[in-house]
């Protein structure tokens, strides 16, 4: 496996992810990081974009899945992303990190965040 990583962090979106109906009704803040562990070594030489993953694209997929179809847990959030980045060609593991900060939660907290890591 490469140790080669492309990092994206706190892509931000409303989504509608919950048990609850207040939350599947009002929605709430999502916040998505994604680690994709990938050979970088040939789109390094070329300088070629086509050789790599496109970092854009994989934020915009993410938000994606935070502002598209309700799932009742962020672990199925979490896994769609993870899914859509191990379908780019050259991605050998994912890590996903989905962080729901105004969870129901009942008590004061910091974050609620599922993390996953998923390999081709």
């Amino acid at each position: 496996m490469s140790s080669d990583v492309i990092s994206i962090e706190g892509i931000e979106g409303h989504g509608y992810h919950g048990v609850l109906a207040e939350e599947r009704e009002q929605g709430q803040r999502f916040v998505v990081d994604i680690e994709v562990r990938l050979d970088l070594a040939t789109a390094a030489t070329h300088d070629d974009l086509s050789m790599t993953v496109d970092y854009s694209l994989l934020a915009r997929e993410a938000l994606g899945v935070i502002e598209g179809e309700p799932h009742q847990l962020i672990e199925t959030v979490a896994d769609r992303v993870a899914q859509r980045a191990l379908a780019h060609a050259g991605v050998e593991s994912v890590r996903v990190t989905v962080h729901k900060p105004e969870a129901p939660v009942g008590v004061r907290f910091g974050d609620v965040s599922v993390s996953m890591v998923r390999t081709r």
